[in-house]
């Protein structure tokens, strides 16, 4: 039997040279975006891609507000994403509401909800924080502190509560009911 716990420093290697981005851009968090695939920052070099599935996305970007309609596609994706999975906040938003910190509809701390392994402060921040932030989150996976999958299946409970004290409790099963009818029609049979 062979013990993979020993290959793990390898695999790290490994997953921090290739990451898949898929990106939660609302607002103006996405703005920033493109200008890193560009030459002048070149995302690309550390192996890093855009993808949209979030079935094979490793880092889980947020950029900008975050309101209680979207949380829940956040949350979504995030379930979505196979493991180990890697969460970077980008903008004020996402910590602590930014611009809109007073309003109603904006979530506070993301954190609550998800697990985030990278804060990338500032309005908007601009594409070199950007890549400080990708640069912590890739010293963060080789010495093995990006561990944020593993505390939302560690607390889980907690993070559930918090969810549903947000949405009520069955907010996933009511979800899935509005946008795959088909496929709740299936489990009944």
């Amino acid at each position: 039997m062979v013990d993979w716990r020993l290959f793990e420093p390898l695999f790290n290697y490994a997953r921090k040279k290739s990451m898949w981005i898929v990106a939660f851009c609302t607002g103006c968090g996405g703005i920033e975006m493109p200008p890193l695939m560009t030459s002048r920052y070149d995302l690309e070099r550390f192996g890093m891609m855009p993808n949209p599935a979030p079935r094979m996305a490793d880092l889980f970007l947020i950029t900008g507000y975050v309101t209680p309609k979207t949380l829940k596609r956040i949350i979504i994706t995030y379930e979505m994403q196979p493991d180990p999975k890697y969460v970077m906040a980008h903008g004020s938003c996402p910590l602590n509401g930014g611009p809109y910190w007073d309003s109603y509809n904006a979530i506070k701390h993301l954190d609550k909800y998800i697990p985030v392994d990278v804060v990338i402060a500032g309005c908007m921040p601009r594409p070199e924080a950007v890549m400080d932030g990708i640069n912590k989150m890739m010293e963060m996976i080789e010495n093995g502190t990006a561990d944020g999958w593993k505390r939302y299946k560690e607390n889980y409970e907690w993070y559930k509560k918090n969810q549903d004290e947000l949405f009520g409790e069955g907010w996933r099963e009511r979800e899935a009911r509005r946008w795959l009818p088909w496929l709740m029609d299936k489990k009944k049979e």
